[in-house]
C-alpha cells in the first residue's frame, strides 16, 4: 500500500514563478546596477598622501581643550621690598645693580616663583679683605622659573626654612632689610640680576650684570616686566667670566 505522500501527484510550481518574475526583474533593473569601474587597475595612494593620512582613530584620553602651555598663566613678579617708604637709584657704582633703601626690618620678598640657590646666614665681611666675596653680608639668591637669578644682600635676618633647594613663591618673605656686610651702616637691600653660573665663587656675577631700575619701576607699579631676555642676551655675549672686572663696590 503506497503512502499518501508518495502517491499524491506534485503540484506544478509555475504559478509561483509567474508571481515572482516581476519582482526579480525589478530588482535587476538597469538603473540599480552598479556602474562599471572606469579602470581595472587599482592605483595606490602616493607616499606624500599616505604620510598625511591620520592614523586609525582611537578614543580620546581627555576632552578637547587648550593645551596646558596655552592656558598657563604668565610668571608673576613683585617688588623685592614690601614697604611703603622705599627709594632707589637708577645707577650704581662700579657695576650694574641697585640699592633699595628702606627701614631695617622691612620684609624682603621673592620677586617671582623659583628655587633658592644660595644663602649666606653669617656676616663674614672684613674691611681688611678680601674685597668682594663677603661684601653682601647676609644674602639670598633665587633662581626664578624664568631663568634669572635674583640676588638680595645686606639683610638683617633670613627667614626660617629659606635654604638652598627650597621652592618659594612670588611675594614670599625671604628675610629682612638690614645693614650687614659693607652696607656702611645704612639700612638697604642691594639687588642684582644675573644668570646662574656654576659654583659658589661667582660673586662678581651674582651681585648684578644688568641694570635693574627699569624692572623695579614696573614691579613697583604692579607691572610684570621680565628681565629674562636681557639677562639671556648678556650671558650669550659674556658667558660666565672666571674673574671679576673690579673688586670694589657694594654687594
Amino acid at each position: 500500500m503506497s503512502s499518501r505522500s508518495t502517491g499524491r501527484r506534485p503540484r506544478p510550481a509555475y504559478p509561483v514563478l509567474l508571481l515572482l518574475a516581476p519582482a526579480l526583474l525589478a530588482g535587476c533593473a538597469p538603473g540599480d546596477r552598479p556602474a562599471a569601474a572606469p579602470s581595472t587597475v587599482w592605483g595606490s595612494p602616493s607616499a606624500a598622501a599616505t604620510a598625511d593620512l591620520p592614523a586609525a582613530a582611537a578614543p580620546s584620553a581627555s576632552p578637547a581643550g587648550p593645551s596646558p602651555s596655552a592656558s598657563r598663566a604668565p610668571l608673576r613678579r613683585v617688588f623685592p621690598v614690601r614697604a611703603d617708604d622705599v627709594a632707589y637709584h637708577p645707577t650704581h657704582s662700579a657695576y650694574p645693580g641697585t640699592d633699595i633703601f628702606a627701614d631695617c626690618g622691612e620684609p624682603v620678598v621673592a620677586v617671582t616663583d623659583g628655587t633658592i640657590l644660595e644663602v649666606s646666614r653669617v656676616d663674614r665681611f672684613d674691611r681688611r679683605g678680601p674685597l668682594g666675596p663677603y661684601n653682601g653680608g647676609l644674602s639670598v639668591s633665587l633662581l626664578g622659573d624664568d631663568g634669572v637669578r635674583y640676588y638680595g644682600s645686606h639683610l638683617s635676618a633670613i627667614s626660617a626654612g629659606v635654604d638652598a633647594g627650597v621652592r618659594v613663591r612670588a611675594g614670599q618673605q625671604l628675610g629682612k632689610v638690614g645693614r650687614t656686610g659693607n652696607a656702611n651702616n645704612v639700612c638697604h637691600l642691594h639687588f642684582g640680576l644675573s644668570p646662574k653660573c656654576t659654583g659658589h665663587d661667582d660673586w662678581w656675577i651674582r651681585r648684578g650684570v644688568v641694570w635693574p631700575a627699569s624692572y623695579l619701576d614696573s614691579w613697583r607699579k604692579r607691572g610684570n616686566r621680565s628681565p629674562a631676555a636681557e639677562v639671556t642676551t648678556w650671558e650669550r655675549k659674556h658667558g660666565c667670566p672666571k674673574a671679576p672686572r673690579t673688586t670694589t663696590g657694594a654687594g
